[in-house]
């Protein structure tokens, strides 16, 4: 099964824009970790309070080698400056980040928070990753700034991800794994229509330390199809 498509995507949905990162996001990525450690901090062990621009550049260059081989498919969520804040998120409360591999998937501050002048603001991270080439299916990973929370990012980030898993990579199956005790992004999962499988004994490891985790699962009969617009280009 390829996961490496043609082209690189924007995917758009509900006011948002996933695109892939590029080395200017770095300051608004920094600042957002730093920002979001109440939340990020207990569920993604990469995360700490000395995250700087630096890192966030191994991150994205780590992003463009694993798209480039189809191995990974990382995006940074951006809400247009013109959309309505929508309340997608404000039943799950707010949305701390997670990823089964614990690895990091713009409020206009003057902390760099804003990363790009194309009408777009950053608020977080979501992608696909540890593609099982021999059962056709991935996970699912996403976190949103803090600032950013409750306003829809993560809900609209996760079906436009599984859309473009189904019909862009040939996924049969697309897995979201929370660590037990991460209710916000267990309800989110749940929301974006996905179905809760199993509490699974120590499925990750968080801060060296084997924890339970939800497995849930989406599948292409069964997703949602509102909410994603058609995939478009992304600009060069």
């Amino acid at each position: 099964m390829n996961t490496k498509p043609a082209m690189t995507r924007l995917l758009q949905a509900d006011g948002f824009v996933l695109r892939p990162l590029v080395p200017s996001d770095a300051p608004a990525m920094a600042a957002a970790v730093r920002e979001s450690m109440a939340s990020l901090g207990p569920w993604m062990p990469w995360a700490h309070t000395d995250y700087d621009e630096a890192m966030a550049l191994d991150w994205i260059a780590g992003c463009a080698s694993a798209r480039a081989d189809g191995s990974a498919h990382e995006f940074g969520i951006f809400r247009r400056r013109d959309a309505t804040v929508g309340g997608g998120e404000r039943a799950a409360g707010r949305i701390p980040g997670h990823g089964a591999d614990g690895a990091p998937g713009n409020n206009g501050d003057s902390d760099g928070s804003t990363s790009s002048d194309d009408g777009l603001d950053y608020v977080g991270n979501a992608g696909l990753n540890q593609f099982n080439r021999a059962h056709h299916f991935c996970n699912l990973g996403y976190w949103v700034r803090a600032s950013a929370q409750r306003q829809g990012a993560g809900l609209a980030a996760i079906r436009a991800l599984a859309r473009f898993a189904f019909e862009a990579l040939g996924q049969a199956r697309v897995e979201i794994v929370v660590a037990d005790g991460n209710l916000p992004s267990l309800a989110l999962a749940r929301r974006a229509g996905a179905v809760h499988e199993c509490l699974a004994r120590n499925r990750l490891t968080l801060h060296g330390r084997p924890v339970a985790a939800h497995v849930l699962s989406l599948v292409p009969d069964a997703t949602p199809t509102r909410p994603a617009s058609p995939l478009a280009p992304a600009r060069r």
